[in-house]
């Protein structure tokens, strides 16, 4: 009897189970947490519990400042994080600036998908748990050197360096990437203490102005067709009368349309032109050559003598190239009748 009973109930849950196999879906992960040292960031969470036929998937997504205020709230999904079977997600890579972040996971059984399960709470790269850094000093040349294990990110390693019994000490930031450190200058037969401490570095990351960029040459898209619209609406509703006001043309005051524009000659003549008649005339003689220049108007004749050169002289060619020039000539001579022969 106990039998037949547990048969009917097994078979009574198995027609619910079939029935209810279009609308089943897993329960959410629980304990979803974020385990963050040396500025590693890792999300957490325990195994689902329900009976799977299938391997169970996570997919994990995170949101940020940026993703709450400008996206309007838009969740953003870990690249390396998607239907993966481990219940950890590496999301160092993901939480690049020091802001607030919301997490969620949730879980895949075959093509049925839970609900999100977000962290308890936000999660601020600033809140990761730094380790003491490995600190290594060996004594040498008068010094010490200092050899610190490399930092974690953007974490901002500090030595500080004291004689003992002095209360004068001595700090020293490192730069970033710096493992080494030399301090020199030290006392003889003192006995120095050396400490190393790591830090998150507080400071402002700049935003990288894409969100900005794009919403400024939209505004601006959208500012220019606006005023487009208006500019066309305008001429195209402008009645001819309307219109005219704004481009009328503006007359010439009356000063201009009355100014009388007079050329101003010279009441004297032009001077009138006397043809003057010149010519070279050479005399040879048994001895020399004399040169003159003859010049003839209408009412004087004027004979000026050039030059007299030696039988033994040059050709004529190049006493005539040595001659003065005619109006030089003319100048220095006498005038006739007391009027000079003008060229």
């Amino acid at each position: 009897m106990e039998t037949s009973r547990l048969l009917l109930l097994l078979l009574t849950l198995k027609m619910r189970l079939s029935l209810q196999d279009g609308i089943w879906t897993p329960s959410s992960p629980r304990h979803v947490h974020m385990d963050s040292v040396n500025m590693r960031h890792v999300l957490g969470w325990l195994p689902l519990q329900d009976n799977c036929s299938t391997t169970v998937l996570y997919s994990v997504q995170f949101q940020g400042e940026f993703e709450l205020m400008v996206l309007n709230g838009s969740w953003v999904n870990a690249h390396d994080c998607q239907l993966t079977p481990e219940t950890s997600c590496d999301l160092t890579s993901d939480l690049g600036s020091d802001s607030d972040y919301n997490l969620r996971v949730r879980a895949h059984c075959g093509s049925q998908t839970s609900a999100w399960a977000k962290a308890s709470s936000p999660f601020n790269r600033r809140d990761t748990f730094v380790t003491a850094p490995l600190l290594e000093v060996t004594s040498e040349r008068g010094g010490l050197q200092v050899s610190i294990s490399k930092p974690p990110g953007n974490a901002v390693v500090t030595v500080t360096s004291w004689k003992r019994g002095d209360k004068l000490q001595k700090v020293i930031p490192l730069e970033p990437e710096q493992t080494l450190l030399h301090i020199a200058a030290l006392q003889v037969g003192g006995e120095y203490c050396v400490r190393a401490q790591v830090s998150t570095f507080f400071g402002c990351i700049p935003d990288s102005g894409l969100w900005k960029t794009v919403t400024t040459v939209v505004v601006t898209a959208a500012v220019m067709a606006t005023l487009l619209a208006v500019l066309f609406w305008s001429i195209s509703r402008c009645r001819p009368g309307d219109c005219q006001t704004f481009f009328q043309k503006e007359a010439l005051p009356p000063s201009l349309l009355n100014w009388d524009v007079s050329i101003m000659t010279s009441p004297e003549g032009a001077e009138p032109l006397e043809a003057v008649s010149v010519m070279l005339v050479v005399l040879s003689t048994k001895d020399s050559q004399i040169v003159y220049y003859h010049c003839t108007t209408a009412e004087q004749t004027v004979v000026v003598q050039v030059d007299r050169v030696l039988a033994r002289a040059p050709p004529l060619d190049r006493v005539l190239a040595r001659a003065p020039p005619l109006d030089r000539v003319l100048a220095r001579a006498p005038p006739v009748a007391n009027k000079p022969c003008e060229m």
